[in-house]
């Protein structure tokens, strides 16, 4: 029985007799971020400037450059990376999509709409 629970989390499955598993948001965008990163091409994920600076002063967030959204079992992901020089885009970001897809429909059972990928650089 799947729902949303106040935009924080989601209930993966509930059963009266043992208790639910919920999982957070930021749990789905941090396996996110560590597959997008796995993908030779990808050098980094790419934060906002509220992030960069937070960063610095030593708050440093595992789902940096991640936006995910969970509506009903269905979630949609906005990636933002860093990219190496020399390496294809759109071969890159393929890989990309397919890793981060199989990586939380594998590990959460939700089933991932879209995973969007906005190119913030290219690190030399």
């Amino acid at each position: 029985m799947e729902k949303e629970i106040e935009k924080s989390g989601v209930v993966l499955k509930s059963d009266e007799n043992i208790g639910e598993v919920q999982i957070a948001d930021d749990v789905v965008a941090m396996i996110a971020s560590l597959a997008a990163t796995e993908v030779d091409g990808v050098s980094a994920m790419a934060g906002n400037i509220t992030n960069e600076l937070m960063s610095r002063v030593g708050m440093k967030s595992l789902t940096k450059g991640v936006k995910v959204d969970i509506f009903e079992g269905n979630v949609h992901v906005n990636l933002a990376v860093m990219m190496e020089y020399g390496f294809n885009i759109p071969a890159t970001c393929q890989q990309v999509q397919l890793k981060v897809k199989n990586a939380i429909e594998n590990m959460t059972g939700l089933s991932v709409v879209d995973v969007n990928i906005r190119i913030a650089g290219v690190k030399a």
